[in-house]
């Protein structure tokens, strides 16, 4: 970024407020949490959910 370059919110385009950054605005802040919250940003791994880990099996005793 160049020196005196504004950056923008990722949310609304406006400038960055340095209160918020890197929003504009506690609502943008607001809406990229609930977007994170939500599911819709994710970050891909090979790893299964733990609900696909195979038990293992109880012993009779």
């Amino acid at each position: 970024m160049a020196a005196g370059e504004t950056r923008r919110c990722p949310i609304c385009g406006k400038p960055e407020q340095k209160e918020f950054h890197p929003f504009c605005s506690a609502r943008c802040a607001q809406i990229d949490l609930g977007r994170w919250l939500g599911g819709r940003y994710r970050i891909e791994t090979d790893e299964k959910p733990e609900g696909d880990i195979p038990k293992e099996p109880e012993e009779n005793s």
